[in-house]
């Protein structure tokens, strides 16, 4: 069988290659697809560890913008751009951060979020505007995500980054991709090709996901947003997250739930502070006094 030409610009792309385990797709029963796909995906999780030096020094330098009171914020088109709002979203409940600290920024707006906006991931002036809109600066970090890592509305925001001082990161799924000349903290997942050829809402979409899960939890570890493994900044936006909020305070200070349902009233609905009142048995002024003077990290301010 001939093979056929390659898109122009994608040549030895991973992301764009076909997949050998999969060219006659079409004629596997439903068993032998989800056995390939399951076995192709197990590979993404392998092409991440070998990636795990390049992502923490984008944690640590996360965890620096943070504390210089700069923002995180990804930028990115279609399905990338989507995972890096949806993962910005997820900070505010889950670490109790403003809305501002993290920030997704996607080609074609809100709008895109839902829908396809055509020709907006090569739109280079979007990205500049767009930024430019967030008043990118020196304590902030960038981080562009495309799965090809060639694409033009993110490659013009890295480099807008950058003229802005900003720290910069990338994440793409080939290696030597295009977008990582302009990132200061390059992280590149190599996979291999898609089950379905092209379709990076596939493993190049669970390698980014995985990758911003690290960047973000990681970053806010390091910041002091949890204790041991509880998320003790959560947000009790509804009754399920009051009652968990409880059991946090429960299990940190190693109480039962009716002494932690009285510290959680104490203080106010703050579960990192409540957990310092249980620990010192102090009142809440003191547990605020103690977090300030250890700049929020639990373990410091009960030492």
């Amino acid at each position: 069988m001939k093979e056929v030409d390659k898109m122009p610009g994608t040549h030895n792309l991973q992301t764009e290659a076909r997949n050998d385990a999969t060219m006659h797709l079409d004629n596997m029963s439903v068993t032998e697809l989800l056995t390939v796909m399951n076995a192709e995906d197990a590979k993404v999780a392998g092409a991440i560890k070998k990636e795990l030096p390049s992502i923490r020094k984008v944690v640590i330098a996360a965890i620096l913008a943070f504390q210089k009171k700069g923002r995180l914020i990804y930028i990115g088109a279609g399905t990338s751009g989507r995972l890096g709002v949806l993962d910005a979203v997820e900070c505010v409940p889950t670490f109790g951060t403003p809305p501002w600290m993290v920030q997704g920024v996607m080609a074609g707006g809100r709008k895109a979020f839902y829908t396809a906006v055509e020709g907006a991931e090569d739109n280079e002036l979007m990205a500049t505007a767009d930024l430019n809109q967030l008043g990118v600066g020196p304590r902030d970090i960038i981080i562009g995500i495309s799965a090809s890592g060639r694409t033009p509305y993110v490659t013009s925001g890295l480099k807008y980054a950058k003229r802005k001082g900003a720290m910069t990161a990338s994440i793409s799924c080939n290696k030597k991709a295009a977008i990582s000349q302009y990132a200061d903290f390059p992280i590149e997942v190599d996979a291999g090709p898609e089950v379905l050829t092209g379709s990076t809402r596939l493993k190049a979409g669970t390698a980014q996901k995985l990758v911003l899960n690290m960047i973000s939890t990681a970053a806010m570890v390091g910041i002091g947003k949890v204790f041991n493994n509880l998320m003790i900044d959560v947000q009790a936006t509804n009754e399920k997250l009051v009652e968990r909020s409880k059991r946090i305070i429960a299990e940190a200070a190693e109480i039962d739930l009716a002494q932690a349902e009285l510290y959680y009233k104490k203080a106010n609905g703050q579960v990192k502070k409540a957990i310092v009142m249980a620990l010192l048995q102090c009142d809440l002024m003191t547990a605020e006094k103690k977090l300030a003077q250890a700049n929020g990290i639990v373990k410091s301010a009960i030492q």
